[in-house]
């Protein structure tokens, strides 16, 4: 009755963490504090308010399926000023869908680009080890074989595709990367994408790049694969770059971002999306355009996190592994055995943290096992209060 390839997945990280901390109770009198979930806690813009009870009465029409032209011109307006690409290399009609959060879309995407048979096999959809779930989930629902790449500190937590065999590339159909990485914070450099994409040509697979946490770093921004894409040929073949506002503007509530990208996966991926996605009402659609259009609230975004990555700094140093990420806004602490260390967190000090086993497929003690997930979503003061939790229980 039910999905048999189902049984090919986890239970889900958050399912499994509450069942870990079953049963372990808090400190008593100790303000509970998380940091397992990466949802931004910062204040987002003002006029986000006011958009949306402006437009009110729109909740009543029902909105297009794909965005309005408004918000996919925004979208094609912002990447161009964010990776300085060249006028008329994007067309917000050809190279743009947007999305209800880039989670759905990033599942559903596996349903346009993986066939039934690829260089005669079973489809094969890589991703690095350890990875965002739902890469490994929409594989899996879409039929395909997982391959999963290690990201070990020895190779900057990035997944090395120059091993990839013949026949693994021929039958390859998606290649799933996160830049800023999550859950490490390592940046692809702009010859590491432009290799990948060249082998994604080569081979006939679609690059899917999740660059939700592109607009939060510690020095400078980090490439992208549409600057790949540009260093390459100018042609979007084969590529398709994913972003979200939950990130970049603090509004994990509205559900919303896009993809751009090749406008044969984009139209491929508009008739999915045609059949399953939710659209994004009317008011949303005007918020986010505003949002895209406007870039000093990203910006005071981004120094609060820098400002949090110094207090982690100060106060861990050169405890758990410790390194500063280039991107993003996590830490990725080395503390033996993720799951021992998570629930003494919770039992002794009240913050609740992810382990990193739960976000890795291979069990062989150094993918995932030794370290958990940090978010530093929090205030400032809250933040310090968890940190410092952290270093007395742990360091």
């Amino acid at each position: 009755m039910l999905n048999d390839r189902l049984e090919a997945l986890k239970d889900y990280p958050f399912q499994r963490l509450r069942e870990l901390l079953a049963g372990v109770a808090p400190p008593a009198g100790l303000a509970p504090i998380t940091m397992s979930i990466g949802e931004p806690n910062h204040p987002f813009p003002g006029f986000v308010g006011e958009i949306l009870a402006k437009h009110l009465p729109e909740y009543g029409k029902y909105p297009p399926i794909l965005g309005t032209p408004e918000y996919r011109q925004a979208a094609v307006n912002w990447l161009g000023r964010r990776y300085k690409l060249p006028a008329g290399l994007l067309d917000a009609e050809k190279h743009v869908v947007a999305l209800s959060g880039t989670k759905e879309g990033l599942f559903m995407m596996a349903q346009a680009v993986v066939p039934t048979r690829k260089g005669g096999g079973t489809p094969i959809v890589a991703m690095p080890d350890p990875f965002y779930q739902v890469y490994a989930g929409a594989g899996v629902l879409a039929g395909a074989e997982l391959l999963l790449l290690p990201a070990r500190r020895e190779n900057n937590f990035m997944p090395d595709y120059t091993g990839l065999t013949p026949s693994q590339l021929d039958r390859m159909a998606a290649f799933y990367l996160c830049t800023p990485s999550n859950p490490q914070g390592t940046v692809a450099d702009l010859d590491y994408l432009t290799g990948l994409l060249a082998l994604a040509r080569k081979h006939d697979f679609v690059l899917i790049l999740d660059e939700c946490y592109a607009e939060i770093y510690s020095d400078k921004p980090p490439s992208g694969g549409l600057e790949a894409a540009m260093q390459l040929d100018g042609r979007l073949d084969n590529l398709v770059c994913f972003h979200s506002l939950s990130k970049r503007s603090s509004v994990p509530g509205l559900r919303i971002g896009f993809v751009a990208g090749d406008p044969k996966v984009i139209a491929a991926f508009g008739r999915v999306r045609n059949y399953g996605g939710p659209t994004i009402p009317f008011p949303i659609l005007h918020a986010g355009t505003a949002l895209w259009n406007e870039d000093s609230h990203a910006e005071a975004n981004r120094d609060l996190y820098r400002r949090k990555f110094a207090m982690a700094e100060r106060l861990l140093g050169n405890r758990l592994g410790f390194y500063k990420p280039a991107g993003g806004f996590f830490l990725w602490l080395d503390a033996g055995d993720s799951e021992k260390a998570a629930r003494k967190l919770y039992a002794e000090a009240a913050v609740t943290v992810l382990p990193g086993a739960y976000l890795a497929k291979a069990d062989d003690g150094t993918i995932g096992k030794p370290y958990l997930r940090v978010a530093l979503v929090n205030d400032l003061a809250t933040t310090e209060q968890a940190l410092t939790r952290i270093r007395d229980t742990l360091g």
